[in-house]
C-alpha cells in the first residue's frame, strides 16, 4: 500500500468518527471566559459615580479569550483584566465584534490611560503606555460619557492602595 492510498482512506470516513464529538460539544454547558466579579469598578468623576459590574479575566486563558464573540456589553459592566503585578501589556479585538473603551490602571487604581473606541476585529496592537496591573474593557464611548479622565482612579477590592 502507498502513501497516497493510506491518505485517501483516511479522509473516507471522517463524518461518522467526528458526529460524536459534535453531539458531545452541542451538549455541553457554555465554557464562561471568566469568573464572577468580587465586586463591582467604581469611578468617581466630574460627572458623578458610576458603577461596572464585572467578569474577572485574572488567569492567562481568561486574558486571552476576553471579550471576544460578544454581540453586546451592558452600559453598566465591564471585564476586568488583573495581571497581578504592574507591567507593559498590549490589548487587541481579535473577535471582538463589538467597540470597546479600554481603561489602562496601576496598582492603585489610578487611571494610566484610556483607549476609547477600539475597532471591532481589528488587530492591531493597542498598548498601555506604561506598566499597569489592570485593564478595565467597557462598552465603546462609555469612557467619555461618564467623563473618565487620566489620573481618575477606580476603587475595587482588588485594588492595593498607595502608600
Amino acid at each position: 500500500m502507498t502513501d497516497l492510498t493510506i491518505s485517501t482512506r483516511r479522509r473516507r470516513h471522517p463524518g461518522w468518527l467526528l458526529a460524536p464529538l459534535v453531539i458531545l460539544m452541542a451538549l455541553a454547558p457554555p465554557v464562561a471566559p471568566a469568573h464572577a466579579a468580587d465586586g463591582p469598578a467604581v469611578f468617581h468623576t466630574s460627572k458623578g459615580t458610576f458603577s461596572f459590574r464585572l467578569e474577572i479575566a485574572e488567569t492567562e486563558r481568561d486574558r486571552e479569550i476576553g471579550l471576544m464573540n460578544r454581540r453586546s456589553l451592558a452600559p453598566d459592566a465591564g471585564m476586568l483584566f488583573d495581571f497581578h503585578t504592574e507591567q507593559p501589556v498590549a490589548f487587541w479585538m481579535e473577535n471582538t465584534y463589538i467597540p470597546l473603551d479600554m481603561v489602562f490602571m496601576a496598582a492603585d487604581g489610578t487611571v494610566r490611560s484610556i483607549h476609547a473606541d477600539a475597532i471591532p476585529m481589528d488587530e492591531t496592537p493597542i498598548p498601555s503606555g506604561s506598566p499597569v496591573r489592570f485593564v478595565l474593557e467597557i462598552a465603546g464611548g462609555r469612557a467619555a460619557e461618564i467623563g473618565l479622565r487620566v489620573g481618575d482612579k477606580m476603587q475595587q477590592s482588588r485594588v492595593t492602595p498607595a502608600p
